[in-house]
């Protein structure tokens, strides 16, 4: 049974900004697909001796992580040594404690990484990938 107009609560009279939200940033729309690959290993030649590793979370965020990210993309060699490393787990000699932490490994060298957004992230990390493997022979 329906209530009778006595038993209704007010009617409100909506407005056209009543459902208004302030966006103050736009949200990266491909941080889900990086949150995704959080745990995968893959491997990535024929012969299966090298593989990539992704750990990714959310966390809050700060001076050293302003896109809220804890990130490490690696591609390991056949006897597990790290060859590739996209990180923010430490600040590089170059990097002031309180600065963003982004930086890359190659090989024995490491330097600072300008973090724009998750979809950049990966494109850099697979193209730095790509050039390793090839000027190790693994692919052509």
């Amino acid at each position: 049974m329906l209530p009778t107009a006595a038993e209704s609560p007010p009617l409100r009279v909506l407005l056209q900004y009543d459902n208004l939200t302030t966006v103050t940033k736009p949200r990266d729309p491909a941080l889900d697909v990086l949150l995704d690959l959080d745990g995968q290993v893959l491997v990535v030649d024929p012969e299966g001796g090298h593989w990539v590793r992704f750990v990714v979370t959310q966390v809050p965020k700060s001076p050293e992580k302003p896109h809220g990210l804890d990130y490490s993309l690696t591609l390991h060699g056949p006897d597990g040594e790290r060859l590739v490393g996209f990180d923010n787990a430490h600040p590089t000699a170059r990097q002031k404690r309180g600065d963003p932490q982004d930086h890359r490994h190659r090989l024995q060298t490491i330097g600072v990484y300008k973090y724009r957004d998750a979809a950049t992230l990966v494109a850099d990390f697979w193209t730095t990938v790509d050039i390793v493997l090839r000027e190790r022979g693994v692919i052509p």
